[in-house]
C-alpha cells in the first residue's frame, strides 16, 4: 500500500474541481491514502496560535470553506483524508489542542518551520543563515521536535530534518547524531509517525527527508512511518516513491501507518 498524506492546495482554490486534480494524480500514481494538509496558518481561526508578520500576510482561508470542500467530495464519493498541517508553536500547547479537536481531521501533520523569529526554509530567510550560529538553530530546532512529540498532539511529524533544507549541516557528525538520537527517543515516547518525504528532492538540498541514519534510528525504535510527497502541484503527487521506498526498506521497514477518523492501521509496505 502506499499513502501520500501530506499535500497542499494554497497555489489553487478551495475547490472540488482543483481537488480532483490532485485525486487523478494520486489515481495515478496508484496512491492508497490520499490526504490534503493545508497549512494551518492560512486560516483565520488559528491567529492566537502562530502570529508574525510573514504568516499574517497569508491568512486568508476560514476553516468553515475547507470543511465544506472535503463535504463535498465525500459527498461525490471521492475518498480523500482531511487533515491540516500545523507549525508547532512551543508554549501554544492548550491552543493548538483546542484548534485540532474543534474538526474532525483524520489525522494531523505537525512541522517546524520556525526557530524563534527565524523561518529556516523560506528563501525570504536564507541569508539568516549566514548570521546565525549553525548548532544553536540546530539544537533549537530538534528541542522543538521533542516538545512536538512531547504534546502528544500530533500523528505525524512533517519532514522531520528540514532543518538541512538550504545544504547547512553541520560538519559535526556526533552532534549531528546526537540530536538525531534525541529527537527519535521522543518520537518512540509519542504517538507521532514520521513521514518519509520526497519534497527534499525538489528543495535546495536535493536529497530525501529524513537523512538515512536518522530513519535507521526511526526504524530501531519502532517509530512508524508513512509515505509523503508534500505537492503543492497536482503533477508533484506522488512523486519520487519509488526512492522512499527503496530508503524505508533499505533501513528495514516492512510496513507504514495509514490513518481514518484518527484511527490507525498499520498495512504492508509497496
Amino acid at each position: 500500500m502506499r499513502t501520500d498524506y501530506h499535500n497542499h492546495l494554497e497555489l489553487g482554490t478551495l475547490e472540488l474541481d482543483y481537488l480532483m486534480k490532485f485525486i487523478d494524480e494520486a489515481k495515478l500514481k496508484k496512491i492508497d491514502h490520499f490526504g490534503i494538509s493545508e497549512h494551518a496558518y492560512h486560516f483565520y481561526q488559528t491567529k492566537d496560535i502562530l502570529s508574525n508578520p510573514w504568516v499574517d500576510a497569508r491568512r486568508y482561508y476560514d476553516m468553515k470553506d475547507y470543511v465544506d470542500l472535503f463535504k463535498l467530495a465525500w459527498k461525490n464519493d471521492i475518498d480523500v483524508k482531511m487533515s491540516i498541517e500545523m507549525d508547532y508553536t512551543p508554549g501554544k500547547h492548550n491552543e493548538m489542542e483546542k484548534f485540532i479537536s474543534s474538526y474532525d481531521f483524520d489525522y494531523v501533520i505537525g512541522s517546524i518551520h520556525w526557530v524563534g523569529d527565524f523561518g529556516i526554509d523560506l528563501a525570504e530567510f536564507r541569508d539568516e543563515w549566514d548570521k546565525r550560529d549553525l548548532h544553536d538553530t540546530y539544537t533549537k530546532y530538534y528541542d522543538q521536535v521533542i516538545t512536538l512529540a512531547q504534546s502528544n498532539l500530533f500523528d505525524i511529524i512533517g519532514h522531520i530534518d528540514l532543518v538541512k533544507i538550504f545544504k547547512y549541516i553541520p560538519e559535526d557528525e556526533e552532534f549531528l547524531l546526537h540530536q538525531f538520537d534525541r529527537a527519535t527517543t521522543a518520537l518512540a515516547n509519542s504517538k507521532t509517525c514520521v513521514e518519509i518525504s520526497t519534497a527534499g528532492l525538489r528543495k535546495p538540498i536535493g536529497k530525501l527527508y529524513p537523512d538515512p541514519r536518522l530513519l535507521q534510528m526511526c526504524f530501531d525504535k519502532n517509530i512508524p512511518i508513512v509515505l509523503s510527497s508534500d505537492a503543492h502541484r497536482p503533477q508533484d503527487v506522488g512523486a519520487d516513491f519509488e526512492q522512499a521506498i527503496d530508503l524505508a526498506k533499505s533501513v528495514g521497514y516492512k510496513t507504514l501507518m495509514t490513518f481514518e477518523k484518527g484511527e490507525r492501521k498499520e498495512v504492508p509496505l509497496g
